[in-house]
Formats: structure tokens, C-alpha cells, sequence
């Protein structure tokens, strides 16, 4: 109890109050204690002469004296903190802060009073340069450090980088975290994946919400934060920590915080590229406002590309760039043009090519474009571009009276070069995967199953990653008839997903999914031998051991009873719309 007393008196002694201890003292010093309690009430009560009378009409209504003083007390603390906060708006901008100072000498070692700390934190909260003295006395007391605004600890922050790294640390996390949640949800669809949020949506989140307002408009703030998100990048390669970056200078947009924008080189283009991610496109318009700040980059501010880079790493546009390209290649193929002719397409393989080399950049430090290889435009894009025009011919020949002839097989060999690209080059590998998302999302079968064994070996292994699975999961269910038929299954899950589930978790992780998703509609026999294949093993981690379990749960109970296992199964016809070949 003494601690938490001497709490609440601290520092009055210092101001020459009078606090418990004296009035212990007097007490135990005195012969008369009663008038030792009265003289010491008329020296340290409110000095009001009208109060004098007023004060024993209280006693007889049996309201004890320390009530009144309290909410005497709590009334001119309001007072004050509204006195406080008029004070750093009024006057000449010199004279304001010279009265806060003054009120904060005052006041300050009353600080860790629980009643007055309010009034003591207001002060500094209003002032733009708290004394370095006061900083350092609030950054070594735990409790006060916890207790200060926001405003004060920036002033703390901006000097002790440890310190706000073991803030903001803790957010990074959480972030990277939330977005790993998102690639790995239960909830399967096309309609709703991980690029479904608009990036207003998604800088409402709490992580980035929190670290604008730990940065307000201090620059110094900013540029710490941004050399953790690098450093962090570098170490572990995470992509999400170049979505942050964006969406935190897009955030600091959002509230005009112009200190920070003008001085960010990211600014402009960022913001261009937001808006081209907004609509998931990049139209000419945008195109050539995105190529004129990257054809600005003067000499000795190269180092700027390190940035831009970074910002276009960030999955969101890799996503943007990758499905405009797509889109391009069709619009060429109805055109009849060579990707060479067309500029757009070519800016488009610039930024694709910018972000994907960001961590290289970084790295090495080496600030220059990374050089386009020729055979991408000249011999990779044509060939997608082939593939598209197979597609048409199919089904034009599909269309066509076949009296002569039987019907025609669709194109089932590979290219070996396109594999070989696929394993060889980071960006037609990227463009690869977005194109057999593309197919895949059309419900085109047969496209998928001819392009599929290209995938088990692909540049750095980009098949399997989370994000990749995640939108190839989404999309099958969309094919989710074809999952009655053997070959289909054999192709997808012995040809693809289970060549790599032992050697990596997360592509275990993904197939579950995916089943637990569509197991009603994969056959039984086929089902069986997954449900073996699909066991975790002793280094299996927590989420797959639990999704597995979920799998068997489902499984168990959809087990038929003896009477129906008799009837015979019903035929699951594929989707009309693409013919199955009758020959391979």
C-alpha cells in the first residue's frame, strides 16, 4: 500500500505541497491532533473565502470533504486540458510553445501521478520539439512510455531506431501472417480469391492502418519503416512486404499527407499503378504515363529503380501486368500482329521484368533494367500465341460436317521449347502460369491437360507457389465435372500436384484444399487412392495434419450405406461445350 500512496503523491514535494506524508508527520509529532488536522485543512484546502461557510452546510448533508475536493479537482482538470489544447492553437506560433514549455517545467515531475499525469501528457502531446531531457526520462519508465501520445512517442521513435523496430515488428508479422491466411482459406472460388479487394479496401486494414498513424507526417518515420520492409524482403524473399510498401505510401495518399508524398520519388507512379490495379488492367493512357516515369529516370538517380522495383513486385501488379498481357497476346492474335509491333505489350514485359528482378536489384545493389531477352518476344509470346490459334481452329473443325473425315484430335504434344522456357526464364514462366489460368478459367479441358506436364518443372519452382495454387485451385472448380473422370485425375493429381506434395508442404496443403473442396465430386476409387497418397507423415505440420483430418471427417460421412452401393452409378457427363476427343 505505501508504494501505491507515494504513487499518488509523487512529486509534490518538490513543488512545496504539502502531501500524506507531511500530514503523517504533523500527526505523529503533536499533542492536540485534532487541531493539527484543522490547521493543516485551512493551509492546504481550496483557498476561497466564500468557501469557508459553504463548507460544513456540506458536512451536514454527510458528504465526505475528499468527495468534494475530487470532483473540485476533476472539474479543473477538464478546465485545464481545454486551456491546454486552446494554448497550442492561439497566438504566434513562437509564443505558444513558449507557454507550454513553461507549463511542462511546471508540471513535470508531478508526471507520474496518476490524476495530474493526464494534464502533463497533454502538454507534451501539443508540443512539436518535447526538451531531450523529458524524452529521455519518459523512454527509460516503462509506464509513461506506455502512457504518451502517439505525437511524443514519434519524437522518441525518431532517434531510437531499435526501439520502433521492436514497435513496428510485431505488425509485420501480423501482416504477412493475415495474407498467408488469405492464400490458404477454406472457402475455394473464383469469384472471391486473394486479388479480389480493391486496394482502398485493403489499406483499411488494421496493420497498415496502424503504421500510417505511428508515422503521421514524419519522414524520418517513413524511411525507417521502409528500410525494415527492404531489409525484410532481402532476408526472407516474401513478396507481401512489396504489397506493404505500396499500400502504405497509397495510404499516406489517401490522407494528402504531402510531407511524406513529395518526398517518396515512388509517389506518381505508384499512384498510376494503383489505378491500373484498381480496374486489374493497364490501358494505353496509363501505359504511357507508367513508361514516362520510368524513361525519367535521370542519371545518378538510378538508385530510384530499386524502389519502383520494389513496388512492382508486389503481387497485386505482377497480377495486373501478367493478366494485361494475356490480354494483349489475344487482341494481337485477332489482329494479326507480332508481339515485336506492339509498344504496349513491350512496356507491359518491362515492368514484368522490373518487379521480378527487384530482389537481384537490391541485392547487388547494381540499380539498372534488367535486359529483355530477345527469344521472350520472338519466340516464347508466338507460341502462346499458336496455342490460342489451335484453340480456334479446334473448335471451327468441331463446327464443320465431318462426313470424310473423322473427328479431328486436338493438339495434345508440347512444345519443347515452351517447357524449356518454362523451367529457364522467370518471366515466361510467369506469363506461362497466367495463361493456363486463363485456359483454366474458360473451363478449357483439353488446353489444360496438353499444357499441365509443363508445370511440374518450372523457374524457381513458380508452379507451386501459394500464390499460383491458390488462383489454379479457385479456377478448377470450374472444371469440377471433369473430376469424375479417371484420366482427368490422373493427369492433375499423379502428373502434377503429388509430384511435389512430399517435398512441399504448402503444395500438401493446397491439394487438400482442393479437396475438401470438390471430393464429391471426384470418383470414389480415384478418392481412395488420394486419401493414401495425401497422409501426412511424422514432419507434417499442424495445418496439413488438421486439413487432412477435416478430408477424412467428410469422407467418413459420406460413406453410402449397403442398400445403395448395388444401384449402378449414374454417368457424369463432361461440359457439353468442349467435346471430349474420342482419340489422343
Amino acid at each position: 500500500a505505501g508504494a501505491g500512496a507515494a504513487a499518488m503523491y509523487a512529486g509534490l514535494q518538490e513543488l512545496g505541497v504539502a502531501n500524506g506524508e507531511d500530514l503523517k508527520e504533523t500527526l505523529t509529532n503533536c499533542t492536540e491532533p485534532l487541531k493539527a488536522i484543522e490547521q493543516f485543512q485551512t493551509e492546504n484546502g481550496v483557498l476561497l473565502p466564500s468557501l469557508q461557510s459553504a463548507l460544513p452546510f456540506l458536512d451536514l448533508h454527510g458528504t465526505p470533504r475528499l468527495e468534494f475536493h475530487q470532483s473540485v479537482f476533476d472539474e479543473l482538470r477538464e478546465k485545464l486540458l481545454e486551456r491546454v489544447s486552446a494554448i497550442a492553437l492561439e497566438g504566434k506560433v513562437e509564443e505558444r510553445y513558449k507557454k507550454l514549455e513553461d507549463l511542462l517545467e511546471k508540471s513535470f515531475s508531478l508526471v507520474k501521478m496518476p490524476s495530474i499525469q493526464p494534464v502533463v501528457m497533454c502538454v507534451m502531446k501539443h508540443l512539436p520539439k518535447v526538451p531531450e531531457k523529458k524524452l529521455k526520462l519518459v523512454m527509460a519508465d516503462k509506464d509513461l512510455y506506455k502512457a504518451c501520445a502517439v505525437e511524443v512517442k514519434r519524437q522518441i521513435w525518431q532517434d531510437n531506431q531499435a526501439l520502433f523496430g521492436d514497435e513496428v515488428s510485431p505488425l509485420l508479422k501480423q501482416y504477412i501472417l493475415e495474407k498467408e491466411n488469405i492464400l490458404f482459406s477454406n472457402d475455394i472460388s473464383v469469384l472471391h480469391n486473394f486479388f479480389s479487394p480493391s486496394p482502398k479496401t485493403r489499406r483499411q486494414g488494421e496493420v497498415v492502418q496502424k503504421l500510417t498513424q505511428m508515422i503521421g507526417k514524419n519522414v524520418k518515420l517513413y524511411d525507417m519503416v521502409l528500410q525494415f520492409l527492404r531489409t525484410l524482403f532481402l532476408r526472407t524473399r516474401n513478396v507481401h512486404y512489396c504489397t506493404l510498401r505500396a499500400e502504405l505510401l497509397m495510404s499516406l495518399h489517401d490522407l494528402d499527407i504531402s510531407e511524406i508524398c513529395t518526398v517518396d520519388p515512388c509517389h506518381k507512379f505508384t499512384w498510376c499503378l494503383d489505378a491500373c490495379i484498381r480496374e486489374k488492367f493497364v490501358d494505353n493512357k496509363r501505359a504511357r504515363e507508367l513508361q514516362g516515369f520510368l524513361d525519367g529516370v535521370k542519371k545518378g538517380q538510378e538508385q530510384v529503380l530499386g524502389d519502383l522495383s520494389m513496388i512492382l513486385c508486389d503481387p497485386f501488379a505482377i497480377n495486373t501486368l501478367a493478366l494485361s498481357t494475356i490480354r494483349h497476346l489475344q487482341d494481337l492474335v485477332g489482329q494479326d500482329t507480332l508481339p515485336r509491333e506492339s509498344p504496349d505489350l513491350l512496356l507491359l514485359l518491362r515492368m514484368l521484368s522490373l518487379g521480378q528482378g527487384a530482389w537481384d536489384m537490391i541485392d547487388s545493389q547494381v540499380f539498372k533494367e534488367p535486359k529483355m531477352e530477345a527469344e521472350l518476344i520472338t519466340k516464347f509470346l508466338p507460341m502462346l500465341m499458336s496455342f490460342v490459334v489451335d484453340d480456334h481452329t479446334f473448335n471451327v473443325d468441331q463446327k464443320l460436317p465431318s462426313e470424310e473425315k473423322g473427328p479431328i484430335p486436338y493438339p495434345s504434344a508440347i512444345p519443347e521449347a515452351f517447357t524449356k522456357f518454362l523451367q529457364e526464364n522467370r518471366i515466361a514462366c510467369e506469363i506461362g502460369l497466367y495463361y493456363i489460368l486463363h485456359i483454366t478459367k474458360q473451363r478449357n479441358k483439353n488446353a489444360f491437360l496438353r499444357l499441365l506436364p509443363a508445370l511440374v518443372e518450372t523457374f524457381s519452382d513458380l508452379a507451386f507457389s501459394d500464390i499460383f495454387l491458390h488462383l489454379l485451385t479457385g479456377n478448377l472448380t470450374l472444371l469440377g465435372d471433369e473430376f469424375a473422370l479417371e484420366e482427368f485425375c490422373t493427369s492433375l493429381f499423379d502428373g502434377f500436384f503429388l509430384t511435389a506434395c512430399s517435398r512441399k508442404e504448402n503444395v500438401h496443403r493446397h491439394v487438400l484444399r482442393l479437396l475438401l473442396h470438390l471430393h464429391h465430386k471426384v470418383a470414389p476409387a480415384k478418392l481412395e487412392s488420394l486419401q493414401k497418397a495425401l497422409e501426412p507423415t511424422k514432419q507434417s505440420g499442424e495445418a496439413v495434419k488438421e486439413l487432412y483430418n477435416q478430408l477424412t471427417e467428410k469422407l467418413e460421412l459420406r460413406k453410402p450405406s449397403p442398400a445403395e452401393v448395388t444401384e449402378t452409378p449414374s454417368m457424369e457427363l463432361p461440359l457439353p461445350t468442349v467435346p471430349t476427343p474420342t482419340s489422343r
